[in-house]
């Protein structure tokens, strides 16, 4: 939600059409996110008149400040709930920059590479408020995903893995 969401508008106005349909996955209690999705795809559509987008809704699965305890069954639900949400989307990439609702559908869009059902390309990119160390969803998805972008060098040194490429958002 909010800076999270503007942030990943800022990388998506770079790419061109041919990354179209694209599927956005809101958390269920995410009331903001909608809204500015939908006034950048309707600015999108000017330009691009075949532009294709749909909304999803999966259950959040960490609300700020829940336990550590509990989290971990929130998130299991909302990845069950999301591997037919990947099944049925069938991406080939997976975008995604830090909210704990994109865990869940990267996670399943591994389990299905996994079973050999569908291989997804993950890219996790780091918010660029995180300059010492990464978010908790940094710190799973660095595991998980194909490529993981940091905005500043101090967190290359710390995370070989990752990959530099400066202030992108």
């Amino acid at each position: 939600t909010g800076g999270h969401t503007t942030e990943i508008l800022r990388l998506l106005s770079c790419l061109s059409e041919s990354y179209s349909p694209r599927h956005y996955v809101l958390a269920d209690s995410d009331k903001m996110s909608e809204a500015k999705i939908r006034s950048f795809e309707q600015k999108r559509a000017e330009t691009f008149s075949e532009s294709q987008f749909s909304l999803d809704r999966i259950p959040r699965s960490r609300e700020v400040r829940q336990s550590w305890i509990s989290s971990v069954v929130t998130t299991l639900y909302s990845i069950l709930y999301s591997l037919p949400l990947t099944y049925k989307r069938n991406p080939d990439l997976i975008l995604c920059n830090g909210p704990g609702t994109c865990v869940p559908v990267c996670l399943s869009a591994f389990l299905l590479g996994l079973l050999r059902i569908k291989r997804t390309i993950i890219v996790y990119v780091e918010s660029i408020c995180r300059v010492e160390t990464l978010s908790l969803s940094g710190k799973i998805l660095y595991y998980f995903s194909d490529y993981f972008i940091v905005q500043w060098p101090d967190l290359k040194k710390k995370y070989p893995k990752s990959v530099y490429l400066g202030r992108i958002v």
